[in-house]
């Protein structure tokens, strides 16, 4: 399984939002993320600095399943103004952190 992991940050001010909207996830967009491939996912948070992590066989299949799915979509425009983005413009995908070492190989 390949993992992958990428940083996001949480707009100042909008720290207790973002965990109220994590904890309250919608079982349809937890069931989006499972059909895009993504078999483990995890965030990490230190001040207004998000570290995701994820595991999915196909990265390229997992991102064009969730580009196209509208749940994920929802999700996205909910999450979007209390959220700091850097999509990268050559996948429409947050820009995914290069691995520099793992006790796994």
């Amino acid at each position: 399984m390949a993992s992958h992991a990428w940083v996001l940050g949480v707009r100042p001010g909008y720290e207790e939002e973002y965990v109220r909207r994590h904890d309250a996830i919608w079982p349809e967009m937890e069931e989006t993320l499972r059909r895009s491939g993504i078999t483990s996912y995890t965030i990490f948070r230190h001040g207004l600095t998000l570290f995701g992590y994820f595991e999915t066989d196909d990265l390229e299949a997992t991102i064009a399943y969730l580009k196209d799915d509208p749940v994920n979509r929802r999700w996205s425009e909910w999450m979007g103004p209390i959220m700091q983005i850097d999509i990268d413009p050559a996948t429409g995908f947050p820009f995914l952190l290069p691995r520099q070492w793992s006790l796994n190989k």
